[in-house]
């Protein structure tokens, strides 16, 4: 087991006296009110641009840098109550949409086009990045310092990652400050020395098969309960939701211009239950992909295409409240920490219309129906939907061994960790070698024989991740 560096990042909450949210207020608004300057004199540049003017259009990092440093005397007094990162931060934020916008637009950047960027407003990710400095914990391990704000009480406890500051396997690059339903957040982006072990000491396998009505389904048989948190929660956002736009259409009425104290209230109570829901449902995939990596040494998992179902106006929110594709994204570094290798089945694959015990395939199967069947010339079995589904998901990893020892053409998965291959060819299923374009599962993906991984695995483990 080889030492490798890996980033990963670290989040606590804090609990700042009243003059230290103040000052983390100030900080978070001069990074929008310097996105916003150097979003507006970008629009101002084109436009004179347009008219026929050689002019200078600032899209860099170091040229809105330099454009600010000329311009704050006159355009913010008052920039030296804030550190320079602030500043620096919204305009770092500008410089990479501007570049997605335009990498969009020249096919330099996969997915759908990316628009133009917009103003920010107060209260709409509220966020300010440092990354140099003063930045810190401090060894009572119940504080932690920022540039230009001081030292902060944390809510818990950062001994997890002051262990590794204190023995010299971590190094703190940057820290970010959120504002998340009126509570304060920082997450420490560290690059740390860890042991990646080549295995986890287990050797079985297990299916995963992510759903709506449960969260998951493995192929021992379990099932996962799905928490909801967002539909629980449902009930008391619509009311809070009804009462807001009722004092909207009040304010419109009284010709206010600003939103009153009891409409701003009712807004902060808004974003304190879609927080929790948030939280809850972190919380739950966290320990469910955690579980999943310690106690199994292959994990087979389906790559779906959540962007596609997200435009299903029927199931966009319940696919993103049960949050598909950062499960697979915590599985995608969890797995190389723990030692254990994640299996990404191919789009296609028609994990829910084969039978797993004599791999016949049937030719459509409906949304609705909750229970395979296999039909009159297979073997009659009668299974769970999403069970069958996970036993298919695990017995694709035999057929992949079984075909790579014959060093013949293997399924189109995409395997990670320290044994990654990135597998490319026809589709097969498990104990049944060809098949038909009738038989491919419901559209999830664009193209058939694509393949690929949450960010390359090996790499992906080497970016980010928590806990």
């Amino acid at each position: 087991m080889a030492p490798e560096a890996v980033h990963q990042a670290y989040r606590f909450a804090l609990d700042p006296t009243p003059r230290q949210q103040a000052a983390l207020a100030s900080a978070v608004g001069g990074a929008r009110f310097a996105h916003n300057w150097g979003l507006a004199l970008v629009k101002q540049r084109l436009d004179a641009r347009a008219g026929g003017q050689q002019v200078e259009v600032p899209w860099t990092l170091p040229a809105l840098r330099r454009e600010w440093n000329r311009a704050k005397p006159q355009v913010a007094p008052w920039w030296a109550a804030n550190s320079k990162e602030a500043y620096s931060s919204g305009l770092d934020g500008l410089a990479r949409a501007l570049k997605n916008f335009t990498d969009s637009r020249h096919g330099r950047r996969k997915g759908r086009r990316v628009g133009f960027p917009r103003f920010k407003r107060r209260g709409r990710r509220d966020a300010c990045r440092f990354t140099t400095g003063p930045i810190r914990v401090c060894s009572d391990r119940k504080h932690v310092q920022l540039p230009r704000i001081g030292v902060v009480k944390t809510h818990e406890s950062t001994r997890k990652l002051a262990r590794h500051v204190e023995r010299g396997t971590g190094r703190i690059l940057a820290a970010t400050i959120t504002r998340v339903a009126g509570r304060w957040y920082v997450a420490f982006t560290c690059e740390l020395t860890r042991q990646l072990p080549s295995s986890n000491g287990h050797a079985g396998t297990v299916g995963v098969d992510v759903g709506i009505r449960h969260l998951a389904v493995l192929s021992t048989g379990e099932q996962v309960p799905n928490p909801r948190p967002l539909e629980r929660a449902q009930r008391k956002r619509r009311r809070l939701q009804r009462q807001w736009h009722r004092r909207e259409r009040q304010r419109i009425a009284s010709g206010r211009t600003h939103p009153g104290r009891r409409q701003q209230q009712t807004r902060r109570r808004i974003a304190a239950v879609e927080a929790r829901a948030a939280s809850v449902r972190r919380d739950g995939l966290h320990k469910l992909t955690s579980r999943l990596v310690a106690e199994h040494g292959t994990v087979v998992v389906e790559r779906l295409n959540v962007a596609g179902m997200l435009r299903n106006r029927h199931l966009a929110r319940a696919v993103g409240d049960a949050g598909f594709a950062q499960l697979r994204r915590l599985l995608g570094y969890k797995a190389t920490w723990r030692g254990a290798r994640l299996v990404q089945a191919d789009p296609f694959y028609p994990s829910s219309k084969t039978c797993s015990a004599c791999g016949a395939a049937r030719a459509t199967l409906r949304l609705g129906e909750r229970t395979f069947r296999c039909d009159d010339d297979g073997c009659g079995l009668v299974l769970d939907r999403d069970l069958n589904a996970a036993r298919n998901l695990a017995r694709l990893v035999v057929g992949l061994e079984a075909t790579e020892s014959q060093h013949l053409k293997v399924p189109a998965v995409a395997g990670s960790g320290a044994e990654a291959r990135n597998a490319r060819g026809v589709d097969v299923r498990p104990g049944l070698v060809g098949r038909t374009a009738t038989n491919r599962e419901a559209g999830t993906g664009c193209c058939p024989g694509q393949t690929g991984t949450v960010g390359a695995q090996a790499s992906a483990a080497r970016t980010t991740g928590t806990r």
